[in-house]
């Protein structure tokens, strides 16, 4: 555009003239032909001589023109061949046609030309950039110490193409960004998990040296990581250390952990840590949010572990050993009035427990069901249908008719502003009989003994998880006792609690404490017939022979570990088999820990565990999101069995490695 303006006042157009003088020229020849005729040759010469004139003009401004754009090549031309940034011209298949000076520096090599960039630098995949987004046609790439942000441009020039590749060295932004990770702070809290437990069972001159044993450790831990450390209660510290000593902490799984176990303690347990640590937040108050959250589920997976919370990922480490039970039964005090004003607040009760309810939870449940009922207020189970594992004792409750039951779609439309919902014997919401009732209700009660994990009912006004527990039954009836009511609880509520302690503990064998026995005691006080309860224990000939096949097909995945397989779709009461089957691979001498694989009337694949101790089946199990305890747990996956069997070897054989 601008070129044309410049030609018009350089070179003015003279047609106007020359028309001019023709039509003057035609005048004078309609008066006197003779001049007219003198007039149009001079006309004709003054045409020829304006045509070469302009002629010459144009010619003399193309060589101008020419000679102005040789120029801004050469100057192109140099400015390219100069450039402090690297470029390359490649053909589509990757071969060099063209590089500057500052290629052939980064490349430490000469020669490139008709040699192709894969083979200069491998880390260079042209085809698979050509198949991005434009916008995405980008590539880091380190070469020798240094690193490149490579951008790919497509030139196509009449018809061809060629690849322009430029190359950004960003090795001091990258140095920048690592040194900005390592240094980033980390927030962490520190709780002794059994504290006042410890320090009460030891001797008075020995309680000072304890404590002092405690804070040692711990500070010598921090001191390794050049971290802020301080202690906030007696039990409780808050530590900040760079991102880059937590790399070596999950290398080394904590061993903090097993340090602070090594001490020595009048008690019969060891002293045990909960540590809570947050990554990724923006803020140092979102890093120790992130924390905090940590913490509370590194004690609601029962202590003695580490959880590390990151924007999108929850990593866990230690909990491999047995929870202690609490000897101090002042939380279930407080559970007890907290749960009894929230009764008497609402205007209704819904108590709700997980999908395929066992002794446990259908137990529990009652439990829950007579405490709304001491109160005065209107309480309903949410049952969808009852299964094998609690059907003898569900007939009994139904023939009594003093029990509401009723399904999740009838809940859903009762539902009021003022109704308390009770979660018994889980804390996900998936696993729950009616996961949309969470959504609606504002008041929920949680009372479970499962180790925590990420999936958790999140707006819970009171949580009462306690892992140390042998069940939920055990909980609920801990807190009957302070509840304050004269009423007695009915004989089948005592039963069916008792015999969610029965069917947890497999009688009295596992996780039972004292306040286990405590809990036995006051419900056999209260009426309960431990013959009826063997009774809701009796299989029928059917199950047994399922059992004992499942046994019979059973194999050693190492010296104590057994595996079994077995297609139970053909069973309505397929998970009571597989679970039982799991409780009595454990009579086989020498075996510790044992996995039972099989599929329900679903077709669904789910996977029972069982051990003595010492093996934690919940820790194997969560990878392939299960859960539970340390000596029992279950998970419910999408694969077929097959893929379930080879999964659960594969994540058995790690964990023997990680322990070895």
């Amino acid at each position: 555009m601008k070129n044309k303006v410049l030609k018009i006042l350089l070179m003015p157009n003279t047609r106007i003239y020359l028309w001019t003088l023709a039509i003057f020229v035609v005048i004078i020849a309609f008066y006197n032909y003779i001049l007219g005729i003198a007039a149009t040759c001079i006309l004709l010469y003054m045409i020829f001589y304006n045509w070469k004139i302009e002629y010459n003009r144009k010619r003399l401004w193309t060589e101008y023109i020419e000679n102005i754009t040789d120029e801004i090549d050469r100057t192109s031309r140099q400015a390219l061949l100069n450039l402090p940034m690297p470029l390359t011209v490649i053909e589509i298949d990757g071969t060099i046609i063209w590089y500057n000076a500052k290629f052939v520096e980064i490349t430490g090599k000469n020669d490139l030309l008709n040699r192709n960039i894969e083979d200069i630098i491998p880390g260079v995949k042209i085809r698979e950039m050509l198949n991005k987004e434009e916008k995405d046609r980008q590539l880091q790439i380190s070469i020798s110490d240094k690193t490149y942000k490579m951008n790919c441009s497509v030139v196509k020039e009449e018809g061809n193409y060629s690849i322009v590749l430029y190359w950004s060295d960003i090795t001091n932004y990258e140095h920048l960004k690592v040194l900005y990770n390592e240094e980033k702070t980390i927030v962490g809290y520190v709780h002794v998990d059994n504290y006042e437990d410890v320090h009460q069972s030891a001797s008075p001159e020995r309680r000072p040296n304890l404590t002092a044993d405690i804070d040692k450790t711990i500070r010598l831990w921090a001191s390794r990581m050049n971290a802020f450390i301080t202690r906030y209660d007696d039990d409780k510290y808050v530590v900040l250390f760079e991102n880059r000593y937590l790399e070596k902490l999950e290398a080394k799984k904590f061993t903090i952990l097993d340090e602070i176990r090594e001490i020595e303690t009048d008690s019969d347990f060891p002293v045990t840590l909960s540590i809570g640590i947050g990554v990724g937040g923006k803020t140092l108050i979102q890093q120790s949010d992130f924390a905090m959250a940590a913490l509370d589920l590194a004690h609601g997976r029962g202590g003695d572990q580490a959880v590390i919370k990151k924007i999108n990922k929850i990593e866990y480490y230690g909990g491999k050993s047995q929870v202690v039970e609490k000897r101090n039964k002042g939380k279930s005090r407080i559970m007890a009035h907290a749960l009894r004003q929230l009764i008497d607040q609402s205007a209704n009760v819904f108590i709700m427990g997980h999908r395929y309810p066992d002794m446990d939870c259908f137990g529990a449940a009652l439990g829950v069901y007579r405490m709304a009922a001491n109160r005065n207020k209107d309480a309903y189970i949410i049952l969808d249908d009852a299964n094998e594992a609690i059907q003898s004792l569900y007939d009994i409750v139904k023939n009594t008719k003093n029990y509401r039951f009723i399904s999740c779609e009838t809940a859903i439309s009762i539902v009021e502003k003022e109704t308390l919902l009770v979660v018994v014997d889980t804390y996900r919401p998936s696993y729950t009989q009616c996961p949309e009732i969470l959504n609606i209700c504002d008041k929920i009660v949680v009372i479970d003994h499962h180790r925590k994990m990420e999936e958790y009912i999140e707006n819970a006004v009171l949580s009462y998880m306690e892992p140390y527990a042998s069940s939920t039954s055990e909980l609920v009836t801990e807190i009957l006792q302070y509840m304050g009511d004269k009423k007695e609880i009915e004989k089948v509520e005592a039963e069916a609690l008792l015999a969610g302690i029965t069917v947890d503990t497999k009688n009295f064998s596992f996780k039972t404490g004292v306040r286990t026995f405590e809990a036995a005691s006051w419900l056999r006080r209260i009426g309960a017939d431990t013959t009826n309860i063997k009774q809701l224990f009796q299989s029928d000939m059917d199950v047994f022979i399922a059992k004992a096949e499942i046994i019979k097909n059973a194999k050693r995945i190492s010296k104590n570990i057994v595996i079994s397989v077995y297609d139970s779709k053909y069973y309505a009461n397929a998970n009571m088999i597989i679970a039982q089957a799991a409780d009595e691979l454990l009579e086989i001498k020498g075996v510790t820990a044992s996995f039972v694989i099989g599929t329900n009337q679903k077709g669904e694949v789910i996977i029972s565990a069982r051990s003595l101790g010492d093996i934690n089946v919940q820790v194997i199990l969560e990878k392939i999101g299960g859960g539970g305890h340390l000596s029992m747990a279950g998970a419910q996956v999408n694969m077929s069995i097959e893929q379930a069997e080879k999964e659960l070897t594969k994540l058995i054989k790690e964990y023997i490695q990680e322990g070895e």
